[in-house]
């Protein structure tokens, strides 16, 4: 029985799945011979045996052929070819894994490279900024270059959360609302017990940003997406004793430093609108009820309130409950 190359009715189906015109032309005389010697697939194929038995080999390795001794037995077409088509998922996959680490490793390495030709070239781009309203439009204008842009920022002082609450703070939350910024703030914990400043949070929650609380925050500072970030006159000092001078500055090294900082106070800092349900088993220990009792009271097993005194705790950076009590009425929570 003679097959030559030129009678290969399926192999576009191989060659699709990486097998060479070879390859197919030999795994189809196979399929027709079932079993072959070397010496009867050459025949077969039309080739010399010793050029022949490298496709062989590959078309065991691929599982297309089983090999047993002197003889070459054709696998099942649908096997075969099930086997070649998970094997090409499966790189197909690795190849999709590899290519999206190597775009995440671009972003990053695009951060570094900003960074190296900044610090060579001496070109840190700063702007002066004066007064709160330039600022806020500035950020606002940033935005929409960009939307959504993740905004964060720290206050560190009762002051100036004071006046941005009473004046400024409708744009942020409108933009918030609208989808222009994403904001997380930390913010000190006396500014949080201002009336003033409770009713902002609350509507800078409502409008989907975070807020949380630290007793105290080393500087006022922002950072704007990846490429912005707004520096006070002097680190350390309140907005309001400069005027509302301050700087933006477009640097990616000066932001990813500074959102490193401000990653920090978050981790460290508390919500300031706690969950209502760790509020609820608060309150109710502070009347004296017992876990047994609480559970029953809200309806929950034993084991939900303790879980709820868990992640007080955690929020507050308390110890033990009694020390949770004492720092939940201090920020405002009972």
């Amino acid at each position: 029985m003679r097959t030559t190359r030129d009678a290969v009715p399926q192999a576009g189906a191989f060659e699709s799945l990486g097998l060479s015109p070879d390859q197919a032309a030999l795994y189809t005389a196979v399929l027709r011979l079932h079993r072959a010697t070397l010496a009867e697939l050459a025949e077969a194929v039309d080739r010399p045996a010793d050029d022949v038995i490298d496709a062989l080999d590959a078309l065991v390795r691929l599982g297309a052929v089983n090999r047993r001794q002197e003889e070459f037995l054709a696998r099942h077409p649908a096997a075969a070819i099930g086997q070649l088509v998970a094997e090409r998922l499966d790189r197909m996959a690795r190849e999709t894994r590899q290519i999206d680490e190597a775009l995440a490793a671009a972003g990053r390495l695009a951060h570094h490279y900003d960074a190296g030709r900044d610090w060579r070239s001496g070109r840190f781009s700063v702007e002066p900024v004066s007064g709160p309203d330039e600022l806020c439009e500035s950020v606002i204008g940033l935005a929409l270059q960009a939307p959504p842009a993740e905004l964060v920022m720290a206050v560190p002082d009762r002051r100036t959360m004071i006046r941005f609450a009473e004046g400024y703070c409708d744009q942020w939350i409108q933009a918030a609302a609208d989808g222009i910024l994403r904001v997380r703030m930390v913010v000190t914990l006396d500014a949080v017990s201002v009336p003033a400043v409770r009713e902002v949070s609350a509507r800078f929650s409502a409008a989907g940003a975070e807020l949380r609380a630290l007793d105290t925050v080393p500087s006022w500072f922002f950072a704007l997406g990846d490429g912005a970030a707004g520096l006070p006159a002097e680190w350390g000092v309140p907005l309001p004793e400069h005027s509302y001078n301050c700087y933006l500055v477009h640097a990616p090294a000066a932001v990813g430093a500074l959102r490193a900082l401000f990653d920090e106070l978050w981790f460290r800092a508390a919500p300031i609108s706690p969950p209502s349900t760790v509020v609820q088993v608060l309150r109710l220990a502070a009347q004296g009820l017992s876990d047994d009792a609480i559970a029953r009271h809200i309806g929950v097993s034993v084991r939900t309130v303790r879980a709820r005194f868990a992640e007080a705790l955690a929020d507050l950076g308390a110890q033990s409950r009694f020390q949770a009590g004492v720092e939940a009425a201090r920020r405002g929570w009972l």
